[in-house]
């Protein structure tokens, strides 16, 4: 069946970094796209980042552009979110999503941003 097990969360300070991984399991990979959401305390969960199949395309949220980069490996079948200079707002739960339209999520990795 289809997996997603996010890792790499963590409490950083302000100005830190952190790279996200979600190894996948279950579907053929690299026909699909993937996505980074995430969903901070009494927010609605939105989405972070995307990438097509092939990695040639990529889409930001504007909060996190210029700052964060998302890309996978096909041959690992893992997407990864590389996320600089982090601020107290990123702090939040993260998932990766098969595609955009599926539903099949990552139980999720917390992201605290914090001095």
């Amino acid at each position: 069946q289809v997996q997603l097990v996010e890792s790499g969360g963590g409490l950083v300070q302000p100005g830190g970094s952190l790279r996200l991984s979600c190894a996948t399991s279950g579907f053929t990979f690299s026909n699909f796209a993937m996505s980074w959401y995430r969903q901070a305390p009494g927010k609605e969960r939105e989405l972070v980042a995307s990438i097509t199949s092939v990695g040639l395309s990529t889409n930001y949220a504007n909060s996190v552009k210029g700052r964060f980069t998302i890309s996978r490996d096909n041959a690992k079948s893992t997407v990864y979110l590389q996320m600089n200079n982090l601020k107290p707002e990123d702090t939040a739960v993260y998932y990766c999503r098969l595609g955009a339209s599926y539903d099949y999520w990552g139980q999720g990795t917390q992201v605290t941003v914090s001095s």
